[in-house]
């Protein structure tokens, strides 16, 4: 079982780690842990499903519009968070990735539980399993209490929402395939997710 402290003791992914391509960094996300720390509870997942968003290239990016004041910190600089409404009742949050000021990000679509488990039950009662608490990613975002309010902080290390390093996940663990929900570019294969019989270890 791994408690807050096991999570709390692993090293946060460095603004370097973003500064890559979105699809690159959307792999290698992979396995990391993402967490929430409001100085009361702390609560985590272990990122098991990403989508990447390239830029202002790419027709099914917010970016390719241009920054607005919903966008803003998607251009931001890379290892921020952007954080989302969407269908009037859904937070989603992102990792900027690249150069700051081009607009590329990944979204975090799953999580596979870990510290906080009550918290999240509490939050999401109408989940049937602790594996269903995180399955999407307006889901993981009620579980772990993510909001407008996480809108521009840095995901490093010196915020309340970080994203630790988590063990590698092997290629032959990934399955990789288009983006879901989507309008646009809809068949690219952007969309990156441990494999099911992996999903639990960590």
């Amino acid at each position: 079982m791994v408690t807050a402290h096991d999570v709390e003791m692993r090293t946060p992914l460095p603004p370097s780690f973003y500064l890559r391509d979105a699809a690159i960094v959307a792999r290698e996300l992979l396995g990391a842990v993402l967490m929430h720390d409001d100085g009361a509870q702390v609560v985590s997942g272990r990122i098991i499903e990403t989508e990447a968003y390239l830029g202002p290239h790419d027709p099914a990016s917010h970016s390719a519009a241009g920054r607005t004041a919903r966008t803003w910190h998607m251009f931001g600089p890379p290892g921020t968070a952007y954080v989302y409404f969407i269908y009037g009742m859904h937070w989603c949050v992102n990792a900027v990735t690249g150069d700051e000021g081009y607009g590329s990000a990944v979204l975090i679509r799953a999580l596979a539980p870990l510290a906080g488990l009550e918290v999240m039950r509490a939050r999401r009662p109408k989940a049937r399993t602790d594996a269903s608490l995180c399955d999407g990613p307006g889901k993981l975002c009620a579980a772990l209490g993510i909001t407008r309010a996480h809108d521009g902080l840095m995901l490093t290390g010196a915020s309340p929402l970080t994203i630790y390093e988590g063990p590698p996940v092997p290629d032959d663990g990934v399955v990789i395939g288009p983006r879901i929900g989507i309008s646009k570019a809809v068949d690219w294969p952007l969309r990156f997710c441990i494999a099911p019989q992996r999903q639990t270890s960590a």
